[in-house]
C-alpha cells in the first residue's frame, strides 16, 4: 500500500477536501487477472476551499481512460496519485469518467478487490478503495453509489454489493449482471463487492417499528449447516439495537458474507458485511464455546456499526475510536444484556477486562503507545489497536457511568439527531452527551475528561486506607499518576470514576456516610456502593460511623481503565475473595493474590524456586471457591485461573521469561497437587452437560470440567499415574462437541503425556477438511507449555506442513502469532533462536501481506524490558529487520518505534497539577 511514501499524517493538519463527490456509478467486468472498472462520478468544488488541482488516490491500478464531461483531458501522475488541473471553473457539478484495470488474483495484500477460494471479495477500510479505482479515498467524502456487476454466470452466480438490488439479468456469452443501489450516502471505505459460488441462509423479520427486512448469511456450498448461530445472532442484534437505543434497521435487506482469506475479523460495509469465516461458521463438532461467543459478539459489533460508524462516520482516521470504541462498548453491552443471570453478566465483564489487560495495558507500556485518538501516523493500518478499540470502549463506558444509563441514551439520541449522515469527530460525540445531560457533572468535567482521548498510558490509582477505631472513621487517600509514554513524559490529571464500597468482616457492604464536605456532589441516602470521581492528583475521603475496620473494595466493576495500587494485606484480599458483593473485585482479589505470590518468588535472590509458593490460607480460599454451592461454574473457572505469563511479566521492570514461566508452572503444579481431590470432585460434578448448548451455564460447566481435567493430568504426570491421562484420551475420543475435545487434548499436551501424539494424529484425520478446526490443531501445538524446550522445532515443522500457508491469514496466525505472541517461554529462548525465526517470518510475510506482517512484528514491543541475554539477541533480530530497505510502511513504522524503545532511566510518572480551578473541583 504505497510502500514508497514516507509522509507522516498529522491530526492537526486536517483540512476539508478541495472537491466533494456526490454520486458514483461503478461498472465492474469481473475477471481474475484483469478486472475492468468504469467509474463515472459527479464532483463539485468545495466552495470553502481555495481553487486547487483534483488529486485522486490510486494504488497498483492500470489507467486506460480519463474523461471530463465526456471529453478527453490532460492529467499527470504524482507517485500513485492521479492529478487533474484542466477542470471546469466555478462550483457547478461536473462529470468525471475513469476507466482502469486491476489484477485481483495477484492481490496477496487482501486490500481492495481480491480472490479467495475462487470468489471475489473487497476490503476497503482504511485505504483499500484506491486499489479498485482512482478516488478521493478519505472518510469525509460521502457519496451515493450505484454499482453494476458483470461476470460469468456459471463461475460467479451470486453478485452482491451495498444497498438494494434494483435490476438483474442475462448477458451474451453466458454472462449476467446485477445492479445495486445504496439509498444512503457513504464514504469509500464502506464500499463492498462479492461475487462467487455462494449459498445463503435467509430469514425475513419484522422489526419493532413494523418494517419487514430480509436477512441473508452467504457462505461457500457445504457450510450452510454452520450458519444457524450466525443468523440467530444477527436477529438478536437487530432487535436489541432497536430496543436499547431506538436504532432500526434502515435497509430492505442486510447481508453477511464469509470468506476464509481476510486480514481482520469482519468489516461493516453498509448492508453487506464481509466476515472472516471464523466469526460466522459454528457447529458443535468444530466450534468451541468461545467460538460461539465470538460469533455472537462480532456479528453484533458489525451490525451495530450500521449506525455508529455508517450513518454517522469519522471525519478522519484519527477519529477511529469514534466508531470503534463506541461500537465495542455497544457489543459488550449487547453480550451482557443477553446474559441470563447477574453472574453471567459479571463473567462477560471480567472477560472484557482480561482482554484489555492482556493486549491494551502492554500496548500502553510499550513503544507503540498512543492515545485513544492518535495525533499522527505513517500507516493508518497500525492504529487499529486495542487502545482505539478496547480502551476506547472503556472511555465510552465512563461516559455512561457519569451520566447514567438513561442519560447515556439521551446523549446517543442527540448525537444522531445532530449528525446523522455526517462525518464527525470524537469531540462532537462528547459534546452531544454533555448537552443532553446539562444537570450532570459531565458538562463541567468535559474539557478534562477529554484527556482520555489525548493522553496515552495507563493511569495508576494509588489508595491508602486507615481506620481510627476511637473516632469510628475510615480515611481513604486516593492519588493518580500516569507513567511516561513516547512523546508524553508528563501527564495532566484524568477524570477517573472510582466505584467503591467498604466490606465488613462478615462480608456486608457497610453504609457509606461521608464526613461533611468530603464529597460535595454526593446526594441521597447512604448506600453500600458509590462512585467518587477523582479529578485531582490527590484526594481524601473520610467515612464516619464505621463500627469496625473494613476492607475497601475499589474500582468495582472495573469502573475505569486504570491500574489499582492499594496497600492490601493478604488477609484483606482473602476477605474480598470470599465475601465481596462485587463479582469483579472478588475475581480481582484472587488475581492479585496469585500475582503477589508469583512476584515474591521472582524477586527472590535464590535461583531455586520455593517448594510451596502458595500458603495454606490461599489454597483453602480457592478450595472454598471451587466447592461453593452457589457460585456459577464460569465464575469459579475465572477465579481459579492464575494470572498468565504475560500479565506477570507486565508487572516487572525487567523480565526473565523463562523464570516467569517456571514460577507459574510451580504454582500450577502445587494447585494441581494440593487440590487433587477437589479437582476430581469438580470434574465429576461438571463434566456432563447434556445435549450441546452454547449458553453461559453449559459453557461454564465445560470450562470448569476442562480446567479440572487439565489439573488432574498435571498431577498424574508428576506422580506417574496412568489413570487420568487415559481418561483424558477417552474423553477426547468420545467428546460430543469441540469444547470437550479440545479441553481433553489440551490437558494431554500440557502435561506432556505420550497419548498427546496419538490424539493429535486422530484429530488431524477427523478435521483435516475443516479449515477452522485445523487452525485449532496448528495453534494448540504451538501454545503448549514449553517444558522440554522443543516448541520452536515443532513450530518450524508446522510451517513446512502441507496444510500450512502464509497466504491465508488465519493459518499464518494460528502458528506464527500463537508462537510469537502467545507462548512467552517458547518464544523468548536463551539462545535467541525464537527471535531469529520471528525476523525471518516478518520479512517473508511483509512481501505478501504487510498488515499481517506488522501485527507479527509487534511481538517485540517489550524487548527493551527483557533481561540479558534475551535483550541483546532481540535487538539483533529487530535491527536485521530494520536493515531491509524494501519494508512496507506497515512494518517499518512498527520496527522504527520498537527500536526507539531503548531501555533508559524513566522520567517521573507524576502528573502535573491542573491549572484550571474549575476542573480541579471534585465530583
Amino acid at each position: 500500500m504505497r510502500e514508497g511514501h514516507t509522509t507522516v499524517t498529522r491530526r492537526l493538519d486536517y483540512a476539508p477536501p478541495a472537491f466533494w463527490i456526490d454520486t458514483v456509478d461503478l461498472t465492474f467486468d469481473l475477471d481474475p487477472t484483469k478486472t475492468r472498472v468504469l467509474n463515472k462520478m459527479t464532483l463539485r468544488r468545495n466552495p470553502d476551499q481555495a481553487a486547487q488541482p483534483l488529486k485522486l488516490d490510486g494504488d497498483e491500478l492500470n489507467l486506460a481512460r480519463v474523461l471530463v464531461n465526456g471529453q478527453g483531458t490532460s492529467f499527470r501522475m504524482e507517485g500513485e496519485q492521479l492529478v487533474l488541473e484542466s477542470l471546469p471553473e466555478g462550483h457547478e457539478p461536473f462529470e468525471l469518467e475513469i476507466f482502469t484495470t486491476c489484477n485481483p488474483e495477484k492481490n496477496t495484500k487482501l486490500m481492495g478487490l481480491f480472490l479467495s477460494g475462487g470468489a471475489f471479495f473487497t476490503q476497503c477500510e482504511a485505504e483499500g478503495f484506491r486499489r479498485i479505482t482512482y478516488f478521493i479515498d478519505r472518510p469525509d467524502v460521502m457519496a451515493s453509489y450505484t454499482v453494476t456487476l458483470r461476470a460469468d454466470k456459471a463461475k460467479y452466480p451470486v453478485l452482491l454489493s451495498n444497498g438494494n438490488l434494483v435490476d438483474e439479468g442475462e448477458l451474451e456469452g453466458g454472462r449476467h449482471f446485477a445492479k445495486w443501489q445504496d439509498p444512503h450516502k457513504k464514504p469509500s471505505y464502506l464500499f463492498a463487492v462479492v461475487a462467487g459460488q455462494l449459498v445463503a441462509r435467509e430469514q425475513r423479520i419484522i422489526s419493532r417499528s413494523g418494517g419487514e427486512h430480509l436477512l441473508q448469511v452467504y457462505v461457500r456450498p457445504g457450510d450452510l449447516d454452520q450458519t444457524e448461530h450466525a443468523m440467530n445472532s444477527l436477529i438478536h442484534s437487530v432487535l436489541w439495537d432497536e430496543a436499547r437505543f431506538g436504532l432500526p434497521l434502515d435497509l430492505e435487506r442486510f447481508m453477511i458474507v464469509a470468506t476464509s482469506d481476510f486480514n481482520a475479523g469482519a468489516m461493516e460495509n453498509k448492508g453487506l458485511n464481509i466476515f472472516n469465516t471464523k466469526y460466522v461458521l459454528a457447529k458443535p463438532s468444530t466450534a468451541t464455546d468461545a467460538d460461539f461467543d465470538a460469533v455472537e459478539s462480532v456479528i453484533g459489533h458489525e451490525y451495530f456499526h450500521n449506525w455508529t460508524g455508517n450513518r454517522v462516520t469519522c471525519r478522519d482516521w484519527f477519529q477511529l475510536s469514534l466508531k470503534e470504541g463506541l461500537t465495542v462498548f455497544r457489543d459488550q453491552e449487547f453480550s451482557m444484556d443477553l446474559a441470563s443471570t447477574p453472574s453471567a453478566r459479571a463473567v462477560k465483564r471480567i472477560e472484557n477486562v482480561i482482554d484489555l489487560r492482556s493486549a491494551q495495558f502492554p500496548e500502553d507500556g510499550g513503544p507503540m503507545a498512543h492515545p485513544v485518538r492518535p495525533d499522527e501516523y505513517l500507516e493508518i493500518g497500525n492504529f487499529y489497536t486495542s487502545t482505539v478499540y478496547e480502551k476506547g470502549a472503556e472511555v465510552v463506558r465512563m461516559y455512561q457511568t457519569l451520566v447514567g444509563r438513561d442519560g447515556f441514551r439521551k446523549g446517543m439520541d442527540l448525537y444522531f439527531q445532530r449528525h446523522d449522515g455526517q462525518a464527525v469527530t470524537c469531540d462532537d460525540f462528547a459534546q452531544a452527551l454533555a448537552d443532553a445531560n446539562p444537570d450532570s457533572d459531565l458538562p463541567r468535567l468535559l474539557p478534562q475528561f477529554k484527556r482520555w482521548y489525548s493522553q496515552s498510558g495507563t493511569p495508576v490509582v494509588k489508595a491508602e486506607g486507615n481506620y481510627d477505631a476511637a473516632a469510628r472513621t475510615y480515611t481513604l487517600k486516593l492519588s493518580q499518576s500516569c507513567p511516561p509514554t513516547p512523546g508524553q513524559p508528563v501527564k495532566e490529571p484524568f477524570v477517573i470514576p472510582v466505584r467503591l464500597g467498604l466490606v465488613a468482616e462478615d462480608g456486608r457492604d457497610l453504609p457509606l456516610r461521608l464526613e461533611q464536605g468530603s464529597l460535595s456532589q454526593e446526594q441521597g441516602e447512604p448506600t453500600g456502593s458509590m462512585t467518587y470521581v477523582l479529578t485531582e492528583p490527590q484526594a481524601t475521603l473520610t467515612f464516619v460511623d464505621v463500627g469496625s475496620e473494613p476492607v475497601p473494595s475499589l474500582m468495582r466493576g472495573f469502573s475505569a481503565p486504570v491500574k489499582l495500587d492499594c496497600n492490601y494485606t493478604s488477609e484483606q484480599l482473602l476477605r474480598l475473595l470470599a465475601k465481596d458483593s462485587d463479582s469483579f473485585n472478588r475475581w480481582e482479589a484472587g488475581q492479585q493474590l496469585g500475582l503477589r505470590v508469583a512476584l515474591n518468588a521472582l524477586s527472590s535472590s535464590a535461583n531455586a524456586l520455593p517448594e510451596r509458593p502458595l500458603d495454606d490460607a490461599y489454597i483453602a480460599a480457592l478450595r472454598e471457591v471451587l466447592r461453593h454451592p452457589d457460585l456459577d461454574a464460569a465464575f469459579k473457572a475465572l477465579v481459579l485461573s492464575l494470572p498468565d505469563d504475560d500479565y506477570i511479566a507486565e508487572q516487572m521492570e525487567e523480565m526473565d521469561p523463562q523464570r516467569i514461566h517456571a514460577v507459574r508452572e510451580a504454582i500450577s503444579v502445587q494447585l494441581a497437587t494440593e487440590l487433587r481431590d477437589d479437582w476430581e470432585w469438580a470434574y465429576e460434578q461438571y463434566k456432563d452437560t447434556g445435549a450441546y448448548q452454547p449458553d453461559p451455564v453449559s459453557s461454564g460447566r465445560r470450562s470448569l470440567a476442562g480446567m479440572a481435567l487439565s489439573a488432574l493430568c498435571v498431577w498424574a504426570c508428576k506422580t506417574n499415574d496412568a489413570v487420568w491421562p487415559g481418561k483424558a484420551y477417552q474423553r477426547f475420543k468420545d467428546a460430543g462437541n469441540m469444547t470437550d475435545r479440545l479441553n481433553a487434548l489440551g490437558a494431554l499436551l500440557n502435561c506432556g503425556h505420550e497419548l498427546a501424539e496419538r490424539a493429535l494424529t486422530r484429530y488431524y484425520e477427523l478435521f483435516r477438511a475443516e479449515p477452522l478446526a485445523l487452525d485449532k490443531w496448528f495453534s494448540l501445538q504451538v501454545l503448549t507449555s514449553d517444558r522440554s524446550g522443543n516448541i520452536l522445532p515443532i513450530v518450524q515443522k508446522l510451517t513446512r506442513h502441507p496444510d500450512f500457508s502464509l497466504r491465508t491469514p488465519n493459518r499464518a496466525r494460528s502458528v506464527l502469532s500463537s508462537y510469537c505472541h502467545g507462548n512467552l517461554a517458547g518464544f523468548h529462548r536463551l539462545d535467541g533462536a525464537g527471535y531469529t525465526f520471528w525476523a525471518d517470518r516478518v520479512i517473508e510475510l511483509d512481501k505478501l501481506n504487510p498488515q499481517v506482517a506488522s501485527r507479527l512484528a509487534r511481538a517485540m514491543d517489550q524487548w527493551a524490558r527483557l533481561a540479558q541475554p534475551y535483550r541483546q539477541a532481540a535487538l539483533a533480530a529487530i535491527e536485521r529487520v530494520a536493515a531491509k530497505t524494501d519494508l512496507s510502511n506497515d512494518v517499518r513504522e512498527v520496527i522504527t518505534r520498537t527500536l526507539a524503545a531503548e531501555a533508559t532511566d524513566a522520567p517521573s510518572s507524576e502528573i502535573h497539577e491542573d491549572s484550571n480551578s474549575e476542573q480541579k473541583a471534585n465530583s
